[in-house]
């Protein structure tokens, strides 16, 4: 998946769409994304001056990104669906992400239910594990929503 189809299937853009490129999908339960991580990066600015990580919510938030692209990516109208963040279990940081890092992320179904969908996240660079933890979502209705998002 480009980056076209990524910004067909998310309603995220500039400066918090945290995909690149999705690199493999295994059907419905398993999708593994990148996210290149440069200097530019707006948030840098501020976490930290002189000392620049980029921040564990956003690491978190790349790993949803991509559990999104798996769920929305399967549908026929993904831009008449949302996917919502609605929660996180057991997230662990093991090392910063800095400038010039490229951030592997791969994303397992462990549960569907409903519209509910529990994930599995491990955000890797160069083979080592940087983040991991369960993530919930939930996909709704566009129109539910009183408008679009992004």
């Amino acid at each position: 998946m480009d980056i076209d189809r990524i910004l067909r299937a998310l309603p995220h853009r500039y400066p918090f769409l945290l995909v690149d490129r999705i690199l493999e999908v295994d059907g419905t339960s398993r999708v593994v994304g990148l996210k290149n991580v440069t200097i530019n990066e707006p948030f840098f600015q501020g976490h930290f001056p002189g000392h620049p990580i980029m921040p564990g919510v956003l690491i978190v938030e790349a790993m949803a990104q991509v559990g999104g692209c798996l769920m929305l990516g399967t549908m026929d109208h993904p831009e008449r669906k949302l996917v919502y963040f609605v929660g996180m279990d057991g997230v662990r940081f093991r090392r910063p992400v800095r400038p010039g890092d490229q951030l592997r992320i791969e994303v397992t179904v462990l549960q569907v239910r409903g519209g509910t969908c529990r994930m599995k996240g491990v955000a890797s660079v160069e083979g080592t594990t940087v983040a991991e933890g369960e993530m919930l979502a939930q996909i709704v209705d566009r129109e539910a929503t009183g408008g679009t998002a992004g």
